[in-house]
C-alpha cells in the first residue's frame, strides 16, 4: 500500500486538512507533543480498517462537530483505489471504497454493508489491521515489546503475531473430533455384543415354528367340520326369528287398541263431568243476575262520594297552608324579640368587660417601661452580632466539610473493608471452583455419550416407524378381501343363489364347492390377518421400549445446555480470579493507611488551621448568642403590654357607644311584643282561614258513609266474577255436546279393530309353536367355534411372533455387518484426528513454522543492524537450551526463545546495554518482523511509519539512525518518521510540520 492522498475533516485535533504524499518518500512528521502527529497516522488506520485508539467511535470525531469523515487515496498491485469513511455523532457510518478507471474517475467496487465492504477492502489489501500494526506502523511505546517478553513467552508473542492462532482452534476442533469418535467407538463395541446373543437363537426359533404350524393345520380342519354344521342350524333360525317378529309386532298392536279404547272411555267421562258443571251455573242465573245489578249501583254511589272527598281534600290543603303562613308569621316576631334580646344581654356584657380593662391601667404602665429597657439592649446586642454572624457562617461551612472529609474516608474505609472481605471470600472458593469445572465437564462427557446413542435411537425408532406403517397397509388390504368374501359367502347362502361371476344358477353340489372354495381363501386371508397383527404387536412393543429409552436419555440431556452454560460461567470466574491476589493486596495497603489517617486525625489540615483562627477571633469580639437570645425573650415577654395599652384606649370608646345603643333596643322589644299579640287576633290570614272552615261544613261530606260504601264493593266483586263464569257457561255447553257424540264414534270402531287383532294373534301364536328351537344348539357350536378360534389365534400369533423373529435375527445379521464396518470406519477417522490433533498443536506445525521463521528473522535483523551499528552487533535466536544436570538427573532440552547479543567485547544481557543502544537492537528485530509479516500476509512491505523513541539516541546514535533509514529506503515506496526533535527533523529535506492552533491542528510541508 503507497499512499497518495488523504483529507480529513473534524478527525481528533483536526478541523480540515488535507496532505499529499506524491513525491514525498522519505520525510519526517514534526512538531511539539500533542500537535496532533499521531492522530494524522491513526486517520490511515480509521479510514481503511475503522480502527484506532479512541475508546469509542463518537471519540475520533472533533470536540463540537457533529460529523467525520476521512478520503484516503493509495495505490495497491498498481492500481489506484480510494475509501471514504464517515460517521455522524451518535449514529452508525458509512463506508465506500472505489477503484480508479483508465479516465482517470473513480469506480464503486462498495459492498451491501460495513462488514461486507471491510472484507473487499481487506481482501485487496491482503493486510488486516492487526498485520499492519504489527509490520509497517511501528507505533509509540512498543518498539521493545518483543524484547522485554521472558524467554518462556517470547515464542508467545511470535506466535500471535504469525497468527498461528488459528491452528490452535484447528487442534481444539480436532481433540473434540477424537473425543467424539472415541465415543461411537465405544458405543459401536457396546452394541455388537446383544447382536451375536440374539443371532445365536435362530435354530431354536426356527424349530418352534414347525411344531406350531403342525398344530394350526389341525385345529383348521375341526373348525371347518363345525362351522358347516353351524350354518345349516342358522338358516332354520332365521325361519324361527322371522316369525317371532311378526307376533311381537301384532302384540304391540293389539296393546295400542286396547290403550286407545281405555282413553277414550276416560275422556267421555270427563266431558260428562264438565256438562254436570256447567248445568249447576246455568241453573244459578236468576240470582248472579240481580247480585250483578246491585254491584253496578254501589260503584255508581262510591264515584259519587269520591268526587265530594277530592274537593274536601283541596279545601283542607288550603287550610294547612294558611295556618303554616300565621305560624311563620309568629315565629319571625318571636326570633325578633329573641335577638333583640340577645344584643341587649351583649352589650352589658361588653360594659362588664370594659370596667375589667380599664381596672389594670396601673400595671399595664410599669411593664411598658420594662419593655423599652429592653428594646434598647437589643438594639445594642444587634450591632454587634452584625460583625460575628459572618465569622460564626464560616465556622459551621468549616466544621461541615471537616465532617464531611471525615465521613468520606470512613466510607472509602468501609468499602475497602468490604472489598477485602470480597477478594478473601473469592480467593478461598478458588479450589471449589476448580473441582466445579472438573465435575461439570465429566457430566458434560458422559451426556455426550448418551446424546449419541439417543441419535442412534431415533434412527431405530423411524426403521421401525416404516416397518409398522407397511404392515397396517397390508392389513387394510387383507380386511377388504376378507369382507369381499363375506359378501360372495352371503350371496351363495339364499336359496337358488347364482354364480358371483356369471351370474347363472348353481346345482347344489357346484354350489358347495364354490361356498367351500370361498371359505378356505377366506380362513387364509384371517390367517394373514392375524400374523400381521401379531408383528404389529411386536413392532409396538419394540417402538414403546424405543420411546420409553428416548424420552429417559431426553430427560437427561435436559440439563446439557445448563451445564454447557455453567462450565463456561465456572471457567470465566477462574479467569477473573487470577489477578484477585494484587487487588487484595492493594486493598490492603489503602486500608492501612485510611485507618492511620482516621485515628491520628490527619485530614483536611488546611480546614482545621482556618477553623482554630476564626475562634480565636470570636473570642476577642465577646459575642455570646446566649444572652442576646435572653434578651430578645425579655423584649418578647413585656411586648404585651403594647396590645393591652391599645385595648385599654379601645374599651374607653365602645363604652360611650354602648350606653348610646341600650334605649333603644328596650323600646324595640316591647313594640314586638305587642305586635305577636294582634296576630292571632284580627290578621288577614285568620280571616282566610275562617272562611275556608265554612265551606268544609256546606259541603257535607261523611267519611263512615264513604267508607261503608267501599266494604260492600269490596263484598260484591265476587259477583262480577260469577257473571262471566256465567256467560262463558252459555257457550261451551252446547261444544262439549258436540265432542261427547265424536268420541262415542271412535270408540265403537276402535273395539272392532280390538276384536280382529286378536284373531290375528291367535294365527301366529299357533304357527310359532310348531317351529322348532335350535338356539342351544347354535350356542354351543359357536362357543366351541369362538374357543377353538381364541386357540388358533394364539397359536397364529405365536406363529407370527416367532416368523418376525426370523425376519428380526435376519436384519441384526445385516445390521451387525453394518456395524462392524462402522466400527472400522470410525477406528480409522479416530486415528486421523488423533494425528490431527498433535499436528496442530504448539509441537506440530506451529513449532516448525516459528522454527523456519526464525533462521529468516535471524538474517533479516543482523542485516538492519549492522547497517545501525556499523557491524558491532550481532544478534542470536536459540529455541531450546540444556538445563543444569545434577549428580541423579540427566541433563534434558527444553523449549524457549533466548536471544543473544553478542559486540566486540562478548556477549551479554540485553539490560546491560544503553538506552540508544537497546533502541536501536529493538529497531532492527522489530523492523526484521514487519518485513516477514508483510511477505506472510502476501503483500509487500512498500510503506513504513516510524512512531518511536528517537529521544534515547545520542547524536551519533541519530546520525547512524537516520543513515540506516537512508539504506533501506529503497525498499518502501514511503517512509515516514515521527518526532519531535529539532536536531533529529533537520536530518530530513522533507518535513510534514504540524501545529495546534485555535481551530485544531494544521499541516505544512517544507521540502
Amino acid at each position: 500500500m503507497i499512499p497518495l492522498q488523504i483529507t480529513l475533516k473534524n478527525f481528533l485535533s483536526y478541523r480540515e486538512t488535507s496532505l499529499d504524499f506524491r513525491g514525498l518518500h522519505t520525510a519526517c512528521i514534526c512538531g511539539s507533543n500533542g500537535a496532533g502527529k499521531s492522530s494524522l497516522l491513526e486517520a490511515i488506520t480509521w479510514v481503511v480498517w475503522g480502527k484506532t485508539r479512541a475508546a469509542t467511535e463518537d471519540d475520533v470525531i472533533h470536540n463540537g462537530a457533529k460529523n467525520v469523515r476521512v478520503d484516503f487515496e493509495f495505490i495497491c498491485n498498481n492500481q489506484t483505489y480510494r475509501v471514504i469513511r464517515s460517521r455522524p455523532r451518535g449514529r452508525s457510518g458509512s463506508l465506500e471504497f472505489q477503484i480508479a478507471t483508465e479516465s482517470g474517475r473513480f469506480r464503486s467496487l462498495t459492498a451491501k454493508g460495513i462488514k461486507a465492504t471491510q472484507t473487499e477492502i481487506i481482501a485487496c489489501l491482503k493486510l488486516d489491521y492487526d498485520t499492519f500494526i504489527n509490520s509497517a506502523y511501528l507505533r509509540q511505546g512498543r518498539a521493545d515489546e518483543f524484547m522485554l517478553r521472558r524467554p518462556s513467552d517470547r515464542k508467545q508473542v511470535l506466535a500471535d503475531l504469525l497468527k498461528l492462532d488459528r491452528y490452535e482452534e484447528l487442534a481444539s476442533k480436532a481433540k473434540d473430533s477424537v473425543k467424539e469418535y472415541k465415543g461411537r467407538v465405544e458405543q459401536l463395541e457396546q452394541s455388537v455384543t446383544p447382536l451375536l446373543a440374539e443371532i445365536a437363537q435362530r435354530k431354536v426359533v426356527s424349530q418352534e415354528l414347525q411344531k406350531l404350524e403342525l398344530q394350526v393345520a389341525s385345529l383348521q380342519e375341526n373348525q371347518n367340520s363345525d362351522r358347516k354344521q353351524l350354518q345349516q342350524l342358522q338358516t332354520i333360525d332365521h325361519q324361527r326369528q322371522a316369525i317371532e317378529q311378526q307376533f311381537t309386532w301384532q302384540q304391540n298392536q293389539h296393546q295400542n287398541l286396547i290403550k286407545d279404547c281405555d282413553r277414550l272411555i276416560i275422556e267421555i267421562n270427563s266431558l260428562e263431568q264438565q256438562q254436570q258443571q256447567l248445568t249447576q251455573l246455568l241453573e244459578q242465573e236468576a240470582s248472579i243476575v240481580q247480585g250483578y245489578q246491585q254491584l253496578l249501583t254501589w260503584q255508581q254511589s262510591e264515584k259519587d262520594f269520591a268526587h265530594k272527598f277530592s274537593r274536601y281534600q283541596q279545601l283542607e290543603k288550603q287550610k294547612q297552608l294558611l295556618n303554616q303562613q300565621l305560624l311563620k308569621q309568629k315565629n319571625e316576631l318571636n326570633l325578633e324579640i329573641k335577638q333583640t334580646q340577645t344584643r341587649l344581654e351583649n352589650i352589658e356584657q361588653q360594659e362588664q368587660e370594659i370596667q375589667d380593662i380599664l381596672s389594670r391601667s396601673g400595671e399595664i404602665t410599669t411593664a411598658l417601661e420594662k419593655l423599652d429597657r429592653s428594646r434598647r439592649q437589643l438594639k445594642e446586642l444587634d450591632k454587634r452580632q452584625q460583625y460575628v454572624s459572618p465569622l460564626l457562617q464560616r465556622k459551621n461551612n468549616l466544621q461541615t466539610e471537616i465532617a464531611k472529609e471525615k465521613a468520606n474516608l470512613t466510607a472509602k474505609l468501609d468499602q475497602l473493608q468490604i472489598s477485602v472481605y470480597q477478594l478473601e471470600n473469592e480467593i478461598s472458593q478458588v479450589p471449589q471452583m476448580r473441582n466445579a469445572v472438573l465435575t461439570v465437564d465429566a457430566q458434560i462427557g458422559e451426556l455426550d455419550k448418551k446424546k449419541t446413542y439417543q441419535k442412534r435411537l431415533e434412527e431405530k425408532g423411524l426403521e421401525k416407524r416404516s416397518c409398522q406403517e407397511r404392515l397396517q397397509e397390508n392389513q387394510r388390504n387383507y380386511e377388504k378381501q376378507w369382507q369381499e368374501l363375506q359378501q360372495k359367502l352371503e350371496m351363495l347362502s339364499v336359496p337358488d343363489a347364482v354364480c358371483p361371476l356369471c351370474e347363472q344358477g348353481l346345482e347344489e353340489h357346484h354350489r358347495y364347492h364354490v361356498v367351500n372354495k370361498t371359505q378356505q381363501q377366506q380362513e387364509s386371508v384371517k390367517e394373514q390377518i392375524w400374523i400381521i397383527r401379531e408383528r404389529l404387536a411386536t413392532c409396538e412393543k419394540e417402538l414403546q421400549v424405543y420411546r420409553q429409552e428416548y424420552r429417559a436419555i431426553s430427560q437427561d440431556l435436559h440439563e446439557y445446555n445448563n451445564l454447557r452454560q455453567r462450565l463456561g460461567h465456572l471457567e470465566a470466574q477462574l479467569e477473573a480470579t487470577e489477578d484477585t491476589y494484587e487487588k487484595l493486596e492493594a486493598a490492603e495497603q489503602e486500608k492501612n493507611r485510611l485507618e492511620l489517617s482516621l485515628s491520628s486525625g490527619n485530614y483536611a489540615q488546611e480546614l482545621q488551621i482556618y477553623l482554630q483562627q476564626l475562634n480565636e477571633e470570636l473570642q476577642i469580639l465577646e459575642y455570646d448568642e446566649q444572652t442576646h437570645a435572653l434578651v430578645r425573650g425579655e423584649v418578647d415577654r413585656w411586648r404585651w403590654a403594647e396590645i393591652k395599652q391599645a385595648k385599654i384606649e379601645d374599651a374607653r370608646k365602645r363604652q360611650a357607644k354602648l350606653s348610646s345603643q341600650k334605649p333603644q333596643l328596650i323600646a324595640k322589644i316591647s313594640t314586638l311584643e305587642t305586635a305577636t299579640e294582634r296576630l292571632a287576633i284580627d290578621s288577614e290570614i285568620q280571616q282566610q282561614i275562617n272562611q275556608i272552615e265554612d265551606k268544609i261544613n256546606s259541603l257535607g261530606y261523611e267519611q263512615s258513609q264513604h267508607q261503608h260504601i267501599l266494604d260492600s264493593l269490596r263484598q260484591a266483586q265476587s259477583w262480577h266474577l260469577q257473571y262471566q263464569q256465567l256467560q262463558q257457561a252459555q257457550q261451551q255447553y252446547p261444544q262439549l255436546e258436540t265432542k261427547k257424540q265424536e268420541l262415542n264414534n271412535l270408540l265403537q270402531l276402535r273395539t272392532q279393530d280390538k276384536v280382529t287383532s286378536q284373531e290375528q294373534l291367535d294365527n301366529y301364536l299357533a304357527q310359532r309353536e310348531q317351529v322348532v328351537d335350535y338356539r342351544n344348539e347354535i350356542q354351543t357350536l359357536e362357543q366351541q367355534i369362538t374357543q377353538r378360534r381364541y386357540q388358533l389365534d394364539d397359536l397364529i400369533s405365536r406363529s407370527g411372533s416367532l416368523k418376525e423373529s426370523l425376519v428380526q435375527i435376519d436384519k441384526l445379521t445385516d445390521q451387525h455387518k453394518e456395524i462392524e464396518q462402522q466400527l472400522k470406519d470410525t477406528k480409522k477417522k479416530y486415528r486421523i484426528y488423533q494425528e490431527l490433533a498433535q499436528a496442530f498443536g504448539k509441537n506440530g506445525i506451529q513449532a516448525l513454522t516459528i522454527e523456519n521463521i526464525l533462521p529468516q528473522l535471524e538474517a533479516e535483523t543482523n542485516q538492519i543492524l549492522a547497517r545501525l551499528t556499523g557491524n558491532q552487533f550481532h544478534v542470536q535466536f536459540l529455541t531450546q537450551k540444556a538445563t543444569k544436570g545434577t549428580s541423579k538427573k540427566k541433563t534434558k532440552l527444553i523449549d524457549t526463545l533466548d536471544i543473544l547479543i553478542a559486540d566486540a567485547q562478548g556477549t551479554r544481557p540485553y539490560e546491560t546495554y544503553s538506552g540508544g543502544e537497546a533502541f536501536r537492537i529493538n529497531f532492527s528485530i522489530r523492523l526484521a518482523l514487519a518485513k516477514l509479516l508483510a511477505q506472510r500476509s502476501g503483500t509487500s512491505l512498500q510503506m513504513l511509519i516510524v512512531d518511536e523513541g528517537f529521544g534515547t539516541q545520542d547524536p551519533e546514535g541519530c546520525n547512524r539512525l537516520i543513515a540506516s533509514i537512508n539504506a533501506i529506503a529503497s525498499d518502501f515506496a514511503c517512509i515516514l518518521a515521527v518526532t519531535h526533535m529539532s536536531q533529529f527533523k533537520e536530518a530530513f529535506q522533507t518535513r510534514i510540520e504540524v501545529f495546534k492552533g485555535d481551530k485544531g491542528s494544521v499541516l505544512k510541508v517544507n521540502n
